[in-house]
């Protein structure tokens, strides 16, 4: 806290976005690096306004370090350092000492906002694969800001699964431990943009890439950071985004404070985007009501969901609802649709929260008395059951958002050419292993696309013998 007396205040004097790719350090390029020239160029401006900051500590945000889905890892040793030995240049180094007083306020007031936070010992980083060192992520852009000034501590926190209004208020938590350390700070997020830009892209070719390239960069010249806050997890990801996480908690800690950007270049070499901006920050700090706007708007769309429910939507959604607050399973209600008590059924229930999956569980065929029945126990496991995701709690019950698709009878093809993404669902089978992919799922384009994803959960080599029938749904949102 601050000393006895004084009226001082730390800041955030500025704050920065940068890409990180290993390429761009000389010594690992070795003139392939030229064909992100404009990038180099920029990160090198970047650099040298960040030396005129003269910063005390510079916090670096970064989504290659140990990344955990609700747990946000900050280092908590005494010195920071890295190589680029993953790249063949293990001469090539950094060392910062930590600023652990800093950390412990930043943990401190995460903690006390109901984001888990900290570090972790050697034995638990070894044993979920992460190393203690400076990550690419951190170390990239780190390089060409030491080329210029060098004298400043340094905080390494890593991007979390969490949430995007969550980590949004953890960089207000950020601020708040600032404004206690009477430090000038400088916020560097590191991050790329899409990983799909093009077909010999690190990880394909997707449409989205360049749409979201272009949304995110616009957002941050414009500095609409709401737009940013509302964006659909499936979007991103479908769009390969690598530092949306990473931006989303610097502008949480610049929550108030009057913004200037400027960005400095933006290119997609090698098939992936790279943006570099400057965020100028004002002295004067006023009340904001950006997140709140967010979350009443979410609130809106989820209300207005509730209120447009068919039947079938409206029962999976008590089905868990009841079995979460009460641990029972409620009775088919007898004002059901005739359809619903009367025929049978495969059923599936997808649940989703803040856009990203939450559970999804169903049956191929009917093992139940008829389509509610299904409909009922596969809502509750796919709260509860499905071994990707925690059970559904009772506190996120309000944000959850319910889809159901009835499955008509599956036939047998013989070839992908009778396979349409959009109107068809896919099983596959070889001996007593199956899997099944639903039509019409977002990032699903082609036949290929359908069939691999459906091998793959059922645990069938490409190169095995397998059956494969096609089905159609009707889906019920």
């Amino acid at each position: 806290m601050l000393q006895e007396g004084s009226d001082i205040m730390g800041k955030i004097t500025g704050a920065y976005i940068f890409p990180h790719p290993p390429i761009v350090i000389p010594e690992i390029g070795r003139g392939e690096e030229e064909s992100a020239y404009r990038t180099i160029q920029a990160m090198k401006k970047a650099a040298q306004d960040i030396k005129s900051d003269r910063p005390d500590t510079i916090i670096v945000t970064t989504p290659h370090g140990p990344v955990f889905q609700d747990y946000i890892y900050i280092s908590t040793s005494s010195n920071l350092a890295g190589d680029m030995g993953r790249f063949g240049r293990s001469d090539v180094s950094l060392e910062f000492s930590n600023n652990t007083e800093l950390v412990q306020k930043i943990i401190d007031y995460s903690n006390d906002a109901g984001i888990p936070c900290g570090g972790l010992e050697n034995r638990e980083l070894r044993r979920y694969g992460f190393s203690r060192n400076l990550d690419h992520g951190a170390f990239v852009p780190l390089y060409f800001v030491n080329k210029e000034f060098s004298s400043f501590k340094l905080v390494h926190i890593s991007i979390a699964g969490l949430p995007f209004n969550d980590l949004y208020r953890f960089g207000r938590c950020i601020a708040k431990a600032v404004e206690d350390s009477q430090e000038n700070v400088v916020f560097l997020a590191s991050g790329d943009l899409s990983h799909r830009l093009s077909h010999d892209a690190p990880y394909g070719y997707n449409k989205h890439g360049k749409e979201f390239d272009e949304l995110l960069v616009n957002s941050v010249k414009t500095l609409d950071i709401e737009r940013l806050l509302e964006l659909d997890e499936d979007f991103c990801e479908q769009a390969g985004e690598c530092g949306l996480r990473s931006f989303i908690m610097m502008f949480g800690a610049l929550d108030g404070h009057q913004l200037k950007s400027e960005v400095y270049s933006y290119e997609g070499p090698f098939g992936v985007g790279y943006a570099i901006a400057k965020i100028r920050v004002g002295e004067e700090k006023t009340e904001s009501n950006i997140l709140e706007r967010v979350e009443n708007r979410k609130k809106q769309r989820i209300e207005q969901l509730r209120e447009n429910e068919d039947a079938y939507v409206e029962l999976a959604r008590i089905s868990l609802e009841t079995y979460v607050k009460d641990k029972k399973i409620i009775k088919v209600p007898d004002d059901l649709p005739s359809e619903m008590l009367e025929n049978r059924a495969g059923v599936f229930v997808s649940i989703k929260k803040n856009g990203q999956l939450r559970g999804c569980i169903g049956t191929i065929a009917p093992v139940r008395k008829n389509i509610a029945e299904e409909i009922i126990y596969n809502a509750i496991s796919s709260g509860t059951e499905d071994p990707r995701f925690y059970p559904v709690e009772e506190d996120e019950l309000g944000e959850l958002v319910y889809s159901v698709d009835v499955l008509k009878e599956p036939e047998p093809i013989n070839s992908l050419d009778e396979l349409d993404v959009v109107k068809y669902g896919v099983i596959v089978r070889s001996g007593r292993r199956s899997g099944l992919l639903l039509p019409n799922l977002e990032g699903v384009d082609t036949p290929e696309e359908q069939v691999s994803i459906a091998l793959k959960k059922a645990g069938i080599a490409p190169n095995e013998e397998y059956k494969m029938e096609r089905f159609e749904v009707v889906r019920h949102k």
